[in-house]
């Protein structure tokens, strides 16, 4: 583990020693003590004199609070499974800390998710429930924070989806005491988290292409369990392009025209996934579209990029053109749906989604943002 408290005080020193790159040897040098003594501090079995904790903390570019509290203030910390998705490295590679994290409660288990890199951020920085103090130990156990240890017997619902309009939801459900916490993943990623059991909900529009149906063939391919599909929205997913579309842009052949780059989504997301399916119909092979290897998380993350002008499309859906000021050049109606696992549908957060989804409030919320059809919203997916 990366924290200790045998003698009645907490000590970080470890994690921070690593992220400062020095030995026991350095850093007890710097602290004007000798390596076993300063091991006897980093084991937990010694406390430091004040004057080697002010030493030990300018050396480490950090402050005593930081690095030493009392044991029995413990209570205030949870210890929780660091998770990171689909995230190359992000488990493996050592997190900066004390460092952001969501903390959510799924199904009797503790998860923490680091909130650093381009995962973190919907064109807003994402909220946090408190810090992370120490790096994964065994079976990715870390040790967090809160910010508010009331708020986590507050009701969360943990949501795994790529819907730009998912950040409407988090009202309705705080104003009937259900915390919102939304990770932006792809369809595949956030089937995949739901069967890891890292989400109550996830997002998915997925076609299967011998059926021409949506997501329910998916689910249960990459599900392990019974869930259940409730339906969000249809929604016009499309070719977004610069106001005015300069380039002309009416079809996605007009993606292999050299002056035309494009931006992508991630492999795994319904939106790669669509463009991959309209490219191979009209015979353009990958290499032959400038962009198509650039990646980004999100439809406003698309949006972001045509908007600033670095590439000239990029695919996504009707309410993220119109939020940003772009053109829209609609390919196709999808239908996005929430998966449930049936396990989770007493949850009260789940029970919440499901009066909410219902609402007219929300229905009129979503519909005003452009390209939604949300006459289906609410109700169960049938598989006959």
């Amino acid at each position: 583990m990366y924290f200790k408290y045998v003698t009645g005080l907490l000590n970080r020193l470890k994690p921070f020693r690593l992220k400062a790159e020095l030995s026991q040897q350095e850093l007890a040098r710097l602290a004007g003590i000798s390596r076993q003594a300063y091991s006897a501090l980093e084991s937990g079995s010694a406390n430091p004199s004040t004057q080697v904790a002010l030493r030990l903390a300018k050396a480490l570019g950090t402050n005593v609070d930081s690095l030493f509290s009392l044991a029995e203030d413990l209570h205030e910390e949870l210890q929780a499974e660091l998770i990171g998705g689909d995230i190359p490295g992000a488990i493996s590679a050592a997190p900066e800390y004390p460092s952001r994290v969501q903390v959510m409660r799924v199904g009797g288990r503790v998860l923490a998710r680091t909130l650093s890199g381009v995962w973190a951020t919907r064109q807003t920085l994402v909220d946090a429930e408190g810090l992370m103090l120490s790096g994964p130990g065994p079976g990715n156990r870390v040790l967090v924070q809160p910010y508010d240890p009331g708020e986590m017997a507050t009701p969360s619902l943990c949501l795994m989806g790529c819907d730009p309009a998912g950040a409407l939801l988090e009202q309705g459900l705080r104003r009937r005491g259900v915390r919102l916490v939304w990770s932006e993943e792809g369809s595949h990623q956030a089937l995949e988290g739901l069967a890891r059991g890292e989400a109550h909900v996830a997002g998915c529009h997925l076609k299967d292409d011998a059926t021409g149906r949506y997501n329910l063939s998916w689910v249960s391919r990459l599900v392990p369990f019974p869930c259940t599909l409730v339906t969000f929205a249809t929604w016009q997913q499309g070719l977004m392009v610069a106001p005015g579309n300069p380039k002309e842009i009416q079809s996605v052949a007009d993606l292999a025209r050299p002056e035309v780059k494009i931006v992508n989504r991630q492999l795994g997301s319904g939106s790669r996934a669509l463009l991959d399916r309209l490219l191979e119909a009209n015979g353009i092979p990958h290499d032959a579209v400038a962009g198509y290897q650039q990646e980004a998380r999100g439809h406003l993350a698309v949006a972001s990029a045509i908007a600033s002008g670095l590439v000239d499309a990029g695919i996504g859906v009707a309410a993220a053109a119109g939020a940003t000021g772009l053109g829209f050049v609609p390919l196709e109606e999808e239908r996005y749906d929430l998966v449930i696992p049936n396990h989770f549908l007493d949850e009260p957060g789940v029970q919440v989604l499901l009066d909410l989804l219902r609402q007219p409030l929300l229905q009129r919320r979503v519909e005003s943002l452009g390209g939604y059809d949300v006459s289906s919203m609410g109700l169960t997916v049938s598989d006959n």
